[in-house]
């Protein structure tokens, strides 16, 4: 389940950079400061907050999504320990939290529109604070400096390879939280593991056996049904998410109700890693599915993801950066909306984009013609019809004259 978390970290800083995200000045301090607290949403936004990477895989602008599709909340992945080992945390194995200024910046933007994150620790690969923190305490020690510094409400815990077989590390993790329980109340907790046609494989089910054995529920245990055994689509997710219900059932002697106010779906839009694909389709049965039986959480990996790729369906692969179906962008963050009970604004510049054709002029021999498959960043000029366009910040396969997605391209006149 890597989830193509591949982006490096100062490519991904430019992008940032150009879309006016990630500087000290975009905090108003050239201090390393927190995000500024916000006001708590309510749970049910936090149980519907689809993940987003901010310093890597072509980060979007957050508050754009917010625009288009009426998101309010985002569960920003994700807290590592360091690479060169320690037990501090940091933005992917790299970037310290402690003197970061890039995230706190997207997170500043996001609260200023009423919106609020989560952030979510662990994923696929890397090395994990439960791996490398001695105890529960010093997980939860390290954990505490992110809460803290973002002033968070909401938190994830993403229990994946190679800690999830770690017996001794996931005991780390599921200490830690409980400890975060107690030590910052209200603050929402949630449990993501991969998940099989059984509801969760083997290492899944020591890890709700340890939350047991020391006393600790979060709001939400989840699985991700995707990457391998999932070929049906919503189908199989549907009758993974069963399985789980009555995993859970048995393990805390939960009713069925109970288990599913306790239970999430954490999806993959588009194409996974071992070419399953979920399309918008998908997820509206599996929603249909959550909300029938009162499930507790609906997210998915990833709003990076949630683009059309160039072309859709990616040449058969799998991107960190676009869905690999055809769609309208933000398609799937709808669906997160929908579970938060909101409604999706329509007739969005991304639902009903139109094209403003360029007036005819002279040719622009200074600077290269616009190619559609072509990757540009902020400052980036191309000519096309007769005029010079510049790029205002990341943008691929959109048009020069397109007025939805937000006017990336910036009309400089004819040439």
């Amino acid at each position: 389940m890597n989830r193509l978390k591949a982006l490096g970290t100062g490519v991904a800083a430019a992008l940032l950079a150009a879309a006016g995200l990630g500087t000290a000045a975009a905090l108003g301090t050239g201090e390393a400061s927190a995000a500024p607290t916000a006001s708590a949403l309510s749970s049910s936004w936090y149980a519907a907050a689809p993940y987003l990477m901010p310093l890597d895989n072509n980060p979007p602008d957050a508050t754009a999504i917010m625009d288009a599709s009426g998101l309010k909340a985002f569960q920003l992945a994700f807290i590592l320990a360091p690479s060169g080992g320690g037990c501090s945390p940091t933005w992917g194995g790299t970037n310290p939290v402690s003197s970061d200024t890039s995230v706190a910046a997207t997170v500043s933007a996001i609260r200023a529109k009423g919106g609020d994150v989560s952030v979510s620790i662990g994923g696929y690969g890397g090395t994990k604070l439960g791996q490398a923190c001695s105890d529960a305490a010093s997980t939860a020690a390290a954990y505490q400096q992110v809460v803290d510094k973002y002033q968070l409400k909401a938190i994830d815990f993403d229990l994946e390879e190679p800690e999830y077989e770690n017996t001794a590390a996931v005991a780390n993790e599921l200490g830690a939280a409980k400890i975060l329980q107690q030590n910052n109340p209200g603050i929402y907790l949630s449990v993501t593991t991969p998940g099989t046609s059984a509801g969760t494989g083997w290492f899944g089910t020591q890890m709700l056996d340890e939350a047991k054995s020391i006393g600790f529920t979060p709001n939400n245990f989840s699985i991700m049904p995707f990457d391998g055994g999932f070929d049906n689509g919503a189908a199989s997710q549907t009758a993974a998410l069963t399985a789980f219900n009555s995993l859970l059932q048995s393990t805390f002697g939960w009713s069925a109700a109970t288990a599913y106010a306790h239970e999430g779906f954490s999806g993959m839009n588009g194409r996974s890693d071992t070419g399953e694909y979920f399309t918008q389709a998908d997820f509206q049965t599996v929603l249909d599915y959550a909300t029938s039986h009162g499930m507790g959480r609906f997210t998915f990996w990833s709003l990076n993801r949630d683009r059309q790729c160039s072309p859709p369906d990616n040449n058969g692969s799998t991107s960190g950066s676009c869905s690999s179906v055809a769609q309208n962008s933000w398609d799937f963050a709808k669906y997160s909306v929908k579970f938060a009970g909101a409604t999706p604004p329509t007739g969005t510049p991304t639902d009903t984009p139109t094209t403003t054709t360029p007036p005819a002029g002279g040719s622009c021999a200074d600077v290269a013609a616009w190619s559609a498959s072509a990757v540009y960043t902020g400052g980036d000029e191309v000519s096309y019809g007769g005029h010079k366009w510049l790029a205002q910040w990341w943008t691929t396969n959109e048009q020069p004259g397109t007025t939805g997605e937000w006017g990336v391209w910036k009309d400089e006149g004819s040439c």
